[in-house]
């Protein structure tokens, strides 16, 4: 272990109310420097099994509380994180790698508004009741809450993922015990100091630090937590199926994507242009819901590339705390690496790159030149069956190749393990229908990208995942139903 300063961030799990100490910690990198700058608990058993009894502690008083008094702790909770949104955003920015503006804008204010969907949504959570008269009897349906929630949240949106999963599960009466990435865990920390001034009781929201293989694996493991909520990739998600299957545990699974976008000739391309340039390397291409696989019809296919490479040249990487910079950088060395990676086989196979990686060079602050930085990357003439088409890359990469016909392209679009989102391109109403029906995908935009009503199911199809979340699903994944008759 390398000697450390002083002036270095020391987090601490945060179990029953209280801040406690671990005994061996692992280090966390700012990625825009290449530096440490931060200790993480490197939490493990003996951590989780406290928090799970912390939780159980807290479960009976907590789930008695009426929607009403939980709605107004989360209310309270959403505003403490708005008065003190800069401090968050900049720390997500430099824990992350991410751009201020995006944590800023998108981070931030969404882990806002989760608590407060959540806690105006919990007050309009209808029962059911039916009446069989034929034989004198009155049916109704209560939802009771589960009881530990285990929560594993991921590294590209830290916060915004990790409140997406605590809001409806406190909501709902659960108590919960959550693992935020190890290398994105500063916000999570943050947002643990404000829980109590927010009036959320000791033991509600218990948060232990670590790696998946060791605080994450005691999570899933736990006899005592009957639900697990993550959000990752298909490969740890097949971990957390084995080892909760003993178990019986009920799993939402939110996982990786291999995004197409669809581009029809009739398409808006002063509109289509922009957009797709976002949902390809917005958040540096981190993110589920990134388009990795531009399909395009053979007719504007050449202004097309043209345009989009020549707008992608235009987007600056550089320090992420400089708010004129929209690529910021990659969350970690070796996950640049594996990035770098994909494009380098993509060269191999005889794919041409258009910009960015290998092509164009980088010039960086000097401060930031140890960073994981990568220029936004454009890829032409790529296969469909390269790796590049059909693994997800998660950074700053997109692929653009033709098709002719609409038969062709759904079928190709389709042709990945994965099916989580799309976008599809076209003026003609007939055809958007046509085409979204079609795809398998969880998630379809049409000429727009990322626009989200937290009432409507998110989540994917084949690989991409288990279950959906959002309003009517987060209940029903957090709360039990139960049916009750009485007769009369």
């Amino acid at each position: 272990m390398m000697a450390h300063s002083k002036a270095l961030l020391v987090l601490e799990n945060f179990i029953g109310g209280k801040f406690v100490p671990c005994s061996s910690y692992i280090d966390s990198y700012n990625p825009s420097t290449g530096d440490v700058y931060c200790r993480v608990p490197d939490s493990g058993k003996e951590e989780v099994e406290a928090a799970v009894k912390a939780a159980k502690d807290a479960f009976p008083t907590w789930s008695s509380k009426s929607p009403l008094e939980r709605s107004q702790i989360l209310n309270k909770l959403a505003d403490l994180i708005e008065y003190d949104l800069e401090a968050f955003a900049q720390a997500e920015s430099k824990d992350q790698g991410k751009t201020i503006t995006f944590a800023r804008t998108v981070d931030i204010p969404r882990a806002v508004y989760n608590f407060r969907f959540f806690a105006s949504s919990i007050l309009h959570c209808m029962t059911e009741c039916t009446e069989m008269a034929t034989v004198g009897c009155m049916h109704y349906t209560l939802r009771a809450p589960v009881g530990v929630a285990g929560l594993i949240s991921p590294w590209n949106l830290p916060l915004y993922l990790l409140t997406w999963k605590i809001a409806p599960a406190i909501a709902c009466g659960n108590t919960v015990v959550a693992k935020p990435s190890e290398m994105t865990s500063v916000t999570a920390w943050m947002m643990c100091k404000l829980l109590e001034k927010a009036g959320v009781p000791h033991g509600v929201v218990n948060v232990v630090f670590g790696t998946g293989a060791k605080a994450g694996e005691a999570l899933v493991c736990h006899p005592d937590v009957p639900l697990i909520s993550f959000t990752g990739s298909t490969l740890t998600a097949q971990r957390i199926t084995e080892k909760s299957a003993p178990h019986c545990k009920r799993l939402s699974l939110e996982l990786g994507g291999k995004n197409p976008a669809i581009i029809f000739d009739d398409a808006d391309l002063s509109q289509c242009i922009p957009t797709t340039l976002r949902s390809s390397f917005a958040n540096q291409g981190e993110i589920c819901l990134c388009t990795s696989r531009i399909f395009v019809q053979r007719g504007i296919y050449s202004e097309f590339l043209k345009r989009f490479v020549s707008e992608a040249k235009k987007w600056n990487t550089g320090n992420p705390s400089d708010p004129t910079v929209d690529v910021g950088a990659l969350i970690s060395k070796e996950h640049l690496e594996k990035v770098r990676g994909y494009v380098k086989k993509a060269q191999a196979e005889g794919a041409r790159v258009l910009c960015g990686e290998g092509v164009d060079s980088l010039a960086l602050p000097t401060g930031n030149q140890k960073g994981y930085f990568m220029l936004p990357t454009v890829i032409a003439e790529v296969k469909d069956e390269s790796c590049c088409m059909q693994e997800e890359i998660f950074g700053p990469v997109t692929c653009v190749v033709a098709f002719d016909t609409e038969e062709e392209v759904i079928e190709r679009a389709n042709s990945v393990k994965y099916g989580l989102a799309a976008t599809v391109w076209s003026s003609n109403v007939g055809r958007v229908h046509r085409v979204a029906r079609r795809l398998q995908s969880g998630l379809v935009w049409t000429n727009c990208w990322l626009i989200r009503d937290l009432n409507l199911p998110f989540g994917g199809m084949k690989a991409s995942g288990i279950g959906r979340e959002g309003a009517k699903d987060s209940y029903e994944f957090f709360t039990e139903v139960k049916t009750i008759t009485i007769k009369h």
